[in-house]
């Protein structure tokens, strides 16, 4: 009779299928946990990489805007020294009935020349009278200060400055009141 095998009852075997069904329950809870852990994981990284491709956009944006913008900053620094001589060209012109057509040309072509650096947003720095700004002024002199003007203004400009949309291209060369 030991060769036989021994009966299950209906209990044992019920026993068995709860402690089973119970082990399966807590392993669902578990994978259940655990998923949800991943889907949360995977979301955050999703947001964070969207957040990314957001940031790299509006950089790329900014970056081109700025290209678009201060491209032309070589080019019209160049020119402002073009600017400058004809400038002086006028100031050093005489003013005789002989030379009227060439300081008519003159004139007309340093306002074409102006005109077009305009167009590129560059513009005048004309401190004149107004109080030294060390942003945009470079102070090569100083002077007492004149009857009527308050100190640390400035009270000649040897070399006009210009900004491009707004960003300093060359200070203005100018003197300060003490």
């Amino acid at each position: 009779m030991a060769d036989q095998p021994i009966p299950e009852t209906e209990n044992t075997a019920a026993e068995a299928d709860e402690g089973h069904i119970e082990i399966m329950e807590t392993d669902v809870e578990v994978l259940s946990a655990r998923v949800a852990e991943l889907e949360a994981q995977l979301k955050d990284a999703q947001l964070r990489a969207q957040a990314e491709i957001r940031n790299i956009q509006m950089r790329a944006e900014r970056e081109v805007s700025n290209a678009h913008k201060f491209g032309v900053e070589k080019l019209a620094g160049s020119l402002l020294d073009v600017v400058d001589n004809f400038e002086r060209a006028l100031a050093a012109a005489p003013k005789d009935d002989g030379t009227k057509a060439l300081v008519e040309g003159l004139q007309l072509t340093h306002r074409v020349l102006m005109d077009a650096l305009k167009k590129f947003s560059v513009e005048q720095v004309d401190p004149m009278g107004q109080p030294f700004n060390a942003e945009h002024h470079q102070a090569v002199a100083t002077q007492p200060t004149p009857d009527g003007m308050a100190a640390n203004t400035v009270v000649n400009v040897f070399q006009k400055g210009y900004t491009l949309s707004g960003r300093l291209l060359r200070p203005a060369m100018v003197v300060v009141a003490q």
